[in-house]
């Protein structure tokens, strides 16, 4: 067991987070926290990873067990460069030798200026930025909180593949499904301040849950099917008062005060559209450039009303830019983009910018709409504020005190009920959860209008669209038929884009000189000495398997020889990662000799 949980207790004012919760981490295992926003999942990250404490219960850390974690919002030195902030906290010694694989990833997260400050990057740049300085992180036990917000599809699958070769234990918390059914190997709710266990990936998790409550459903019909009898027994008078009567009573009252089973409360999503007319919206012949960098270069197309477009590309290839134009937010350099006059667009942005943390929950959406009018009556602002989960007491808080999700959900709300007929989402799964990602789809599925989607929620993408706008560098728009799936199927092989030499440094305005890629002495010495280190290393497995074969019935001899077997292995998958990389690097150098 790498990392233990123990009755964990945790109240922020009025609101019960946690209540008696218990999680355990084991070696290779892989866990994914998920429940409703709001319910305390990247507290109790925070809790395990010890950047805060709880009110009750215990965490035991295996001894010498390195924990490195990601938090959703990572809190930066903006006077760093690039390099300098994943590098933060690590001695010399350990920039010399991992420098090249930090660049590398830097790269494969779209950073190609490592001597970029970091005052100077968007949010998602930050947070990219942030994961690489985890992943990087000699560790047994990784903690991340939404690793896959902010990066674009291929990111995500890179992601996907080296967190599945992970060999210690990890917790994260993530909506991103395909993750969830890929990556963990048990899933852990929170609801209601109860953590629920499953060992089970996302889609057995799903079959799971819905057994659990079939269960409980079954037990409550069941004593309420006894209520019910007992209850007559007792209208009808106990003829008798001896002993059997007077515990059959008491049995009564004790079933009567169970609790019955609780289920979460979900968001309720009505339709609430404007009158579309024909016309909708025409792109015709549009480009843009920002200075030298071409977004968008004559692109046509024809919005249609049936239309669910979902936008997919490299993080700053142009996807928001192409929204943005639609939207009429940002004015095309050439080219017309003609708006009927009937349309009415939601734009759900992914910055969320409108919202103002001094304003209360309530006041924002009652600016938007005091009644809204759906298929299924009139509902005030408070009305429809209680079906996306905010309580009286939510709805007079100012909106700085929601966390994340529920600021994302709130502001999803406000878009719907100004009942648009075009829907225009950026990165629309970015913190918001998987319950409610789920009902959005429905109410997508079921939207009269045109839904045109920025994402890197590939499960997201395969439930709502059915075309692909693949946007390339140059102001290249692809379009494909089908879902995102089908787009991987259909797509050309990838040609890599040019990346940031690994080993470029931004210098002084002189004279740069190449600089090519080489061992560090350190690298060097490595790389003459790891054949033989990994054939030694698979020796001593060998001869520790051989004992435990010949060691009987010793039992205690058994126990120290699989603890022994279990380093061994430990060290020999470590060690095997990094002859993967000096191979790499030395087939790189002796290519760049040729």
């Amino acid at each position: 067991m790498l990392l233990s949980a123990e009755n964990l207790s945790k109240n922020y004012g009025t609101k019960q987070l946690l209540q008696d919760a218990t999680l355990y981490l084991n070696e290779r295992e892989r866990i994914g926290i998920i429940g409703i926003n709001g319910t305390g999942k990247s507290t109790l990250l925070k809790i395990l990873a010890g950047v805060e404490e709880a009110d009750e219960g215990r965490i035991t850390v295996q001894r010498n067990a390195r924990v490195a974690y990601l938090s959703q919002n990572p809190v930066m030195d903006d006077n760093n460069t690039v390099l300098e902030q994943v590098f933060a906290g690590f001695s010399p010694e350990f920039r010399e030798v991992n420098e090249y694989e930090v660049k590398a990833m830097l790269n494969r997260l779209g950073i190609n200026d490592f001597e970029a400050k970091v005052g100077t990057l968007s949010g998602g740049q930050k947070k990219r930025a942030a994961l690489a300085a985890t992943l990087i992180q000699p560790a047994d036990v990784l903690i991340l909180d939404e690793p896959t917000n902010h990066l674009d599809s291929d990111m995500v699958m890179w992601l996907e593949d080296k967190l599945r070769r992970f060999a210690g234990g990890m917790i994260m918390v993530t909506h991103d499904r395909y993750f969830l059914e890929r990556v963990v190997t048990k899933i852990v709710e929170l609801s209601r301040t109860k953590l629920y266990s499953y060992e089970a990936n996302y889609s057995k998790y799903l079959e799971l849950k819905a057994e659990r409550y079939e269960m409980a459903e079954a037990s409550e019909r069941k004593r309420q099917a006894i209520l019910r009898r007992e209850k007559e027994w007792i209208m009808r008078g106990a003829r008798a008062r001896g002993t059997k009567s007077k515990e059959r009573i008491e049995r009564y009252y004790a079933l009567k005060d169970m609790d019955a089973p609780e289920t979460d409360d979900s968001v309720q999503l009505v339709t609430v559209s404007s009158r579309l007319g024909k016309k909708l919206i025409e792109i015709d012949s549009v480009s843009k450039r920002f200075d030298d960098k071409c977004v968008l270069n004559d692109f046509s197309y024809n919005i249609k009303r049936h239309d669910r477009i979902g936008i997919v590309g490299k993080n700053g290839a142009g996807k928001s830019t192409l929204l943005n134009l639609i939207a009429g937010r940002m004015e095309p350099d050439s080219g017309v983009i003609d708006v009927g006059a009937t349309v009415k667009i939601g734009y759900f942005s992914q910055e969320g910018k409108e919202l103002d943390p001094n304003q209360r929950v309530y006041d924002y959406i009652r600016e938007t709409a005091a009644e809204v009018h759906t298929e299924e009556g009139t509902f005030s602002a408070s009305q429809m504020l209680e079906r996306f989960l905010f309580n009286s007491d939510l709805q007079y808080s100012p909106i700085g005190k929601l966390s994340g999700g529920e600021r994302r959900r709130l502001f999803l709300l406000n878009i719907l009920v100004s009942a648009p007929n075009i829907l225009l989402l950026d990165e629309p799964t970015n913190d918001l959860d998987i319950e409610t990602l789920t009902i959005l789809e429905d109410y997508l599925d079921s939207f009269s209008g045109a839904v045109i989607a920025v994402s890197h929620d590939r499960y997201f993408l395969d439930k709502i669209a059915d075309s692909i706008f693949d946007v390339r560098g140059g102001g290249v728009v692809d379009i494909y038929s089908g879902n995102f799936s089908d787009y991987l199927e259909k797509r050309p092989p990838e040609v890599e884009e040019k990346r940031a030499p690994v080993e470029k440094k931004n210098t002084e305005p002189r004279q740069p000189k190449p600089q090519k890629l080489k061992f560090s002495f350190k690298e060097q010495r490595e790389y003459e000495t790891i054949d033989a280190d990994l054939a030694a290393l698979e020796e001593e497995k060998a001869q520790c398997e051989r004992d435990i074969n010949a060691a009987g019935g010793d039992y205690v001899l058994l126990m120290e020889l699989n603890e022994k077997l279990e380093d061994i292995t430990k060290r020999l998958d470590e060690k095997t990662e990094r002859w993967l990389y000096l191979t790499e690097l030395a087939e790189k150098i002796e290519a760049q000799g040729k």
